[in-house]
This record gives structure tokens, sequence and C-alpha cells, in this order.
């Protein structure tokens, strides 16, 4: 996934970070044998590249969260 560093998805709170997360934690972790997402996570600091492989799969948790609010109806008042 082709990703630009100027867009990519802010949470507003730890619990919606939390949600994200764990929308491509269990993914993360099957593709990537011998690491974990918190590995990741923890290198976060002083490597670009998982900074940028961190943004790529935030942004993948982004739109599979868009993509269930979107199936999911919600019922307008009338």
């Amino acid at each position: 996934m082709v990703s630009n560093s100027h867009d990519f998805i802010r949470p507003t709170n730890e619990a919606e970070l939390a949600h994200l997360e764990s929308l491509v934690r269990e993914e993360y972790d099957r593709n990537h044998p011998g690491e974990t997402f918190d590995d990741m996570k923890r290198r976060l600091s002083f490597s670009k590249e998982d900074q940028g492989l961190y943004r790529d799969w935030m942004a993948l948790a982004g739109a599979r969260a868009e993509a269930a609010s979107a199936a999911s109806p919600v019922a307008l008042a009338g």
C-alpha cells in the first residue's frame, strides 16, 4: 500500500487508537513471523522504515473502520 507521509490517520483518543490497531494487529502478526505489531511499535521512535510501515497499516485500519461504518446503517432522527 502506498501512503503519503502527509496523509495519515490521527486518532482522537487512546480508545480510538486501540480500536484501529485491533483491526490490523492479528493480520500484521500473521504476516510477519517472528515479530509482533508491538515489536514494530517499539521501534517507531528510531526507525523511519517502521514509521512508514505503521502509517501504512494504520491507513488500512482506517479504511476498514470506514468501510465497517458505512456498512452499518445509522438511524436518522425524524
